[in-house]
């Protein structure tokens, strides 16, 4: 494989925009979060604090879901870096290193847009 120094920056732009999107998500949970633990109605409690229990999983998965983003990040550009100084079987590796992480990224955001089904799910079951 010849990697050009321009292939690992094609990553960047969605790199970013996961970012934004995981950002998003994980500041509409914590709003949500806020706000059931400002609810103090007894008659709902069993249901809220399932609601908890699963937003406080998605907030893990979303936790992991922007490191490993990061890790994407960081690889790649370490592999640019690498390109650069001519090392290019180090640059290689590191790039399928970022390829691994993105790719570990999307799947457990994936795993988290299931578990949002679920907690939509609860909040059906209330009623």
């Amino acid at each position: 494989m010849n990697l050009s120094l321009t292939d690992p920056a094609f990553l960047f732009p969605g790199i970013s925009l996961l970012f934004l999107a995981y950002t998003n998500r994980y500041l509409a949970l914590a709003n949500i979060i806020r706000s059931l633990n400002s609810n103090n109605d007894d008659h709902d409690s069993d249901n809220r604090s399932k609601q908890i229990r699963s937003l406080h999983l998605r907030i893990i998965l979303i936790k992991y879901m922007q490191a490993f983003g990061v890790l994407a990040f960081l690889f790649c550009i370490l592999a640019m870096s690498f390109l650069v100084l001519k090392h290019q079987q180090m640059g290689e590796i590191l790039f399928v290193g970022s390829l691994v992480c993105m790719t570990v990224s999307l799947s457990l955001s994936l795993v988290e847009i299931m578990k949002s089904g679920q907690s939509l799910k609860i909040e059906l079951n209330r009623t």
